[in-house]
């Protein structure tokens, strides 16, 4: 294999293709400098794709039809059969907006600890900024905490308050579009404890006057039986 090269799509190194969902992607790969007939492979990640016998000698086609949001990242990679070394690795870009929309009531008690969560994906990853009653946010420190990964955004509120009531809106923004979500947060009144003392007690209560009533009539229940 030694002088043998590999080009894909006219790319003879790695390279990084960028696409949307939707359209189909050809990808071509060629043998250069080859004196006899090349055998073909080719990779999606580390699995070998299935192809034709007439799609395998010197020259190797392959088609992603459709492309969707979950091809992105996912390395395609031409290899020469009896040198999987001499290889050309293609990596897909698909860029797609956040697609973040609907609205969600949550009811929690006073004292109580809250999540709002907006699942979101995006290529090239979205910035996220909450609002309250269409204001920006005042974050407090003890009070809230932002956690955010490339496909969650959530605000976390500790021990709410009768003052935290109101719609919260998630926003999402990238540079191909923008997304929103609304969390109307309902305050109720702080329940009180159930009295499981009281409820202990009764019961212990009721056991001794049954044990005291069999004990008072057990000649009666011994004639009886």
């Amino acid at each position: 294999s030694a002088g043998l090269e590999l080009s894909v799509n006219n790319h003879a190194a790695d390279f990084t293709l960028t696409t949307e969902p939707g359209p189909a992607i050809s990808l071509s790969c060629l043998v250069h400098n080859s004196s006899q007939a090349e055998e073909l492979l080719w990779y999606r990640g580390d699995g070998q794709v299935g192809l034709n016998d007439g799609n395998k000698v010197n020259i190797s086609n392959i088609c992603i039809s459709p492309v969707n949001e979950s091809d992105n990242g996912v390395t395609f990679s031409c290899k020469l059969a009896r040198d999987k070394s001499v290889q050309v690795s293609v990596i897909l870009d698909v860029q797609f907006p956040p697609r973040l929309s609907g609205e969600e009531t949550l009811y929690v008690e006073e004292d109580q600890d809250v999540t709002l969560t907006c699942n979101s994906k995006s290529n090239p990853q979205a910035q996220s900024t909450w609002y309250k009653d269409n204001h920006n946010l005042t974050l407090q420190q003890s009070r809230h905490e932002l956690y955010q990964t490339s496909e969650v955004f959530q605000l976390s509120i500790r021990k709410v308050r009768k003052s935290d009531n109101g719609t919260y809106t998630c926003e999402v923004k990238s540079p191909l579009g923008n997304g929103r979500r609304d969390f109307h947060l309902v305050v109720e009144d702080k329940k009180p404890p159930f009295p499981k003392e009281a409820v202990i007690a009764a019961v212990v209560v009721v056991t001794i006057t049954i044990l005291f009533g069999i004990v008072a009539r057990k000649d009666k229940i011994f004639k009886v039986w």
